[in-house]
């Protein structure tokens, strides 16, 4: 695990490896839960998702986190009434006051004994905030195994995406106000 870099400075805090953290939150859907379609709103999901991933970001930093983003909300499988929802989140990342936090979602019949269906995949970053709601430091996530390490590396792929992006957006927007485009 030494060669797995944090934005944490060594000796801040001590690590917590991701186990430490880990959870699963589960909520059986009803009627009150569906779209139009008839079956689940996916902004249930999303709350379930936000809830779940709120948990472990609070337990990893162990104090108050707010989500700062959501990538990548796949919603792979359609979710009905009477499915028992479990969301599985876990730490894959952390910076200095950032958390990234990996949440995959699984349906099964509430009656039925066949195994769950992986219907939904996101990744959430939260920061961790003290009273005042400014940024804290967070300690390093020690990945315990090949997919904790896994996780943990293109977490780190997918931050230096996020970064650019906003980078390349925020210099179009500086181009564009000096060409008296956009003001």
């Amino acid at each position: 695990m030494a060669n797995l870099v944090t934005n944490s400075p060594e000796g801040d805090l001590p690590g917590k490896p991701t186990s430490v953290s880990r959870t699963t939150l589960s909520h059986i859907m009803t009627a009150s839960d569906t779209n139009l379609l008839g079956t689940v709103h996916g902004g249930v999901i999303m709350k379930l998702v936000d809830d779940a991933a709120g948990a472990v970001a609070g337990r990893h930093s162990g104090g108050p986190a707010v989500t700062a983003s959501m990538d990548e909300m796949a919603f792979l499988e359609p979710v009905h009434v009477g499915d028992l929802v479990h969301v599985q989140a876990q730490c894959n990342w952390t910076g200095r006051s950032s958390m990234e936090i990996g949440v995959r979602v699984l349906a099964e019949r509430w009656n039925e004994s066949t195994p769950a269906t992986h219907v939904g995949s996101a990744y959430l970053v939260f920061a961790a905030v003290d009273g005042e709601g400014k940024p804290r430091a967070v300690p390093p996530v020690l990945p315990e195994t090949e997919k904790d390490r896994r996780r943990f590396e293109e977490a780190q792929i997918r931050r230096t995406h996020r970064l650019a992006r906003r980078r390349a957006i925020k210099d179009l927007r500086e181009r564009r106000v000096a060409e008296g485009i956009d003001d």
